[in-house]
């Protein structure tokens, strides 16, 4: 693997980026502020679930991958042609990729993580740390759901919270948007049964199933039309604008007295949700907050 480095202007950041992957078949461009730990670095973040105010940095450093020498020799001499008098694109390095152990590299990223005292997440590749006393073993694979986020994290809290008074109504549990299934999974060691875990992506699903075994937990894990009849508990961490276009076919999953418990959501965008749950008799409130997302709660009536 060769790596192109590449200095640009912010006008010219986006279109190089699509020709380098459209017409040179690099495997991947990234952008970073090319002024980066120095005095002219600039900030460039957006709201949560919301672009930021701008593309690219004033002066950015683009590195594109590209499988062999030859094809970043070519990329280098047409983005070097595509330079302007007024924004000029320099070349600031060809080299090579050294082999790398990524598999081992992505998962220092991930440490058990406690969600109580003594619940914890626990990476399938870590040791379990001598406080927990109840884990969940974790590999995500392809999908989403480490259980790191503030999301998940909330809903752990929930189900952990919750469990001792309310597990033995959970003999139906719909994790809806499973991921890497640990929704599903903490359901299941806090005493739920019959759980249904779906997901529109096969990967999540194959992940999901994993996992389960790994945790010795009973879940059928599958594509959306697994979900059937209704549920004393749904579960779906997913975002805002789906949980909103989500909203009656989710509402017809929660069973007479059933909980739903939704995440995804910032805090903004409450009133959006209320609504959109409040025709099909659920009267959504936030229960938990953390770093400006929330988690959102209702309870059918009999």
């Amino acid at each position: 693997m060769f790596e192109l480095v590449l200095l640009a202007s912010q006008s010219r950041v986006e279109d190089l980026s699509q020709e380098l992957i459209d017409a040179f078949d690099a495997c991947s461009v990234s952008v970073e502020d090319a002024d980066a730990d120095s005095a002219a670095e600039q900030a460039l973040y957006g709201e949560p679930g919301l672009a930021p105010p701008t593309a690219a940095w004033r002066h950015s450093r683009l590195v594109a991958l590209f499988g062999d020498e030859a094809q970043a020799d070519a990329a280098a001499a047409w983005a070097l042609a595509r330079a302007g008098a007024n924004d000029a694109i320099h070349v600031e390095a060809i080299r090579p990729v050294p082999d790398q152990d990524w598999v081992r590299l992505t998962q220092a990223q991930f440490a058990p993580v406690a969600v109580t005292a003594d619940f914890w997440i626990v990476p399938s590749w870590h040791e379990v740390p001598a406080a927990a006393r109840r884990v969940i073993r974790l590999d995500p694979g392809q999908a989403f759901g480490t259980g790191t986020h503030p999301t998940t994290q909330m809903c752990l809290r929930w189900i952990a919270r919750m469990a001792p008074t309310r597990a033995a109504e959970w003999t139906r549990v719909l994790d809806y948007g499973c991921g890497s299934g640990v929704l599903a999974i903490a359901a299941g060691l806090w005493g739920a049964r019959g759980i249904d875990a779906v997901d529109i992506d096969p990967a999540a699903v194959e992940a999901t199933r994993s996992n389960a075994r790994a945790n010795a937990v009973e879940i059928a894990a599958g594509l959306p039309d697994r979900a059937s009849a209704t549920y004393p508990l749904v579960l779906a961490n997913i975002l805002a604008t789906p949980l909103t276009v989500l909203a009656p076919l989710l509402s017809a999953h929660v069973a007479s007295r059933g909980h739903l418990v939704l995440a995804g959501i910032l805090a903004r965008q409450a009133e959006q949700l209320r609504e959109a749950y409040a025709p099909w008799q659920l009267e959504l409130t936030v229960d938990d907050e953390q770093d400006g997302w929330i988690l959102m709660t209702a309870r059918r009536p009999a």
